[in-house]
């Protein structure tokens, strides 16, 4: 194992997509992080990277399947000489389905993506944080968490076993300076809506910035999100739609 430690200019988002990961990418971006993009497709990166280069940001790709937890933990291990200061789990699968008629290799595969991942995210690249005795790690939930949605079964089952697991982590972390948040997101991420996905990404940043004695394991986000937003969640009983982690 490294004995590196965070690089509290280094972010990495893990599942990155066209949506919310780019905006997050891009406001940390702004700040002179430099920004480590994984997803599985090597040209959806390659696009990303794209536009984050455009807006003179420092950034690389990994191209790593959440889906195959092994080859994902792997992936993230091969990152630990240059760990990063601040993760982002941004990873999900968002399909329409019921819990009664999913097979066991669909619940097994949104389960690996949905929990699995950012357990294994955090096992792998928090403890060089905890050496650095700081670092942030912050989750991207979904009202599904907490009302679950029989249109979307396995989005809500994940989304509550993520929940589950950021607040393990907090309790676990924070003592050792590291901060992990979840931030439910309730409702549909849409550009230039009321959870226009750059209006989310102030929240990230106001997150990562937030001193610790006003750190919590969650934050909820319903409405216009403005930086260091947590408000309660409405009635939106919509499923949480953005980046795909398996995109």
């Amino acid at each position: 194992m490294t004995d590196a430690v965070a690089d509290p200019r280094h972010m990495v988002v893990l599942g990155a997509g066209p949506g919310l990961g780019l905006a997050v990418a891009r406001r940390f971006g702004r700040e002179g992080f430099a920004v480590t993009l994984v997803a599985r497709r090597e040209p959806n990166l390659a696009a990303l990277a794209g536009e984050l280069r455009a807006a003179r940001v420092h950034v690389d790709t990994v191209a790593a399947d959440v889906a195959d937890p092994h080859g994902f933990r792997t992936a993230l291990e091969a990152l630990a000489p240059r760990a990063p200061g601040v993760v982002v789990y941004n990873a999900a699968v968002t399909a329409r389905d019921d819990i009664l008629t999913s097979d066991v290799d669909h619940l097994l595969t949104t389960h690996a993506v949905d929990v699995v991942g950012a357990v294994t995210a955090a096992q792998v690249l928090t403890p060089a944080m905890r050496r650095a005795g700081r670092g942030t790690f912050l989750a991207t939930g979904g009202h599904p968490s907490v009302a679950p949605e029989p249109r979307y079964a396995t989005l809500s089952l994940g989304k509550a076993g993520l929940r589950a697991a950021v607040l393990l982590l907090h309790d676990e972390l924070r003592a050792d300076g590291v901060h992990v948040t979840g931030i439910t997101i309730g409702g549909a991420i849409t550009p230039g809506g009321a959870l226009d996905p750059d209006r989310i990404a102030e929240t990230y940043w106001a997150l990562h910035t937030r001193p610790a004695g006003e750190w919590t394991a969650e934050v909820h986000l319903d409405g216009p999100a403005q930086p260091g937003d947590a408000a309660p969640l409405g009635r939106d009983r919509r499923a949480l739609l953005d980046d795909s982690s398996r995109a």
